[in-house]
């Protein structure tokens, strides 16, 4: 007959991680079932922007699912996870304020580096006009790397993407400038 091994004995604490793992998706599921017309409304009303209220759900049930995971976790109720909405909305806009700081002392940098202010200021405000039309990503990731000067891995850094990924953002964020950008050649005007 043959031995059993001399290993240690098994480990039933594998399975009921497993089980109150499964629990937790459960209950996030059923949470998200209930809880994303209510999440996506109140984002909606808040920012008027679909795509923005869209982005914003998706971070408020990534965040909701990464609390539920936690030593912690929190109860997956309607109020906890507008609650979370509510904080993604004001990180948001925290963003898009510093953006626009920053954008805002580019400007005034600019202006008072030029020799002959009119076209060139003119330029510049048809650029930045058009770099406030674009997506929150594409301007931020055009200002870290045109403005700024930050070569792209420093950007890939500062946005949280991998270099790769930056890449295409930029390539996108260009074209979508491009496509933007009004050619004031075309209209017989030059600087």
């Amino acid at each position: 007959m043959g031995r059993r091994s001399s290993g240690p004995p098994y480990d039933y604490t594998d399975v009921s991680r497993d089980a109150s793992s499964a629990d937790e998706a459960a209950g996030l599921l059923a949470a998200y079932d209930d809880s994303l017309p209510y999440v996506y409304g109140y984002l909606l009303s808040r920012c008027g922007r679909r795509w923005l209220a869209e982005d914003l759900t998706a971070d408020t049930f990534l965040a909701a699912a990464d609390a539920v995971q936690s030593d912690r976790p929190a109860p997956l109720t309607r109020s906890w996870l507008v609650g979370i909405a509510r904080h993604k909305l004001a990180d948001h806009w925290r963003r898009e304020a510093r953006d626009a700081v920053r954008l805002q002392a580019l400007r005034s940098a600019a202006r008072e580096q030029i020799d002959d202010p009119w076209d060139a200021v003119l330029d510049r405000d048809v650029a930045c006009a058009t770099l406030q039309g674009l997506s929150p990503m594409h301007r931020l990731g055009l200002t870290l790397r045109y403005f700024d000067d930050l070569p792209v891995p420093e950007v890939a850094e500062a946005i949280g993407r991998s270099v790769q990924a930056t890449e295409a953002l930029l390539v996108r964020a260009r074209s979508a400038f491009r496509r933007a950008y009004p050619d004031h050649r075309q209209e017989g005007h030059h600087g």
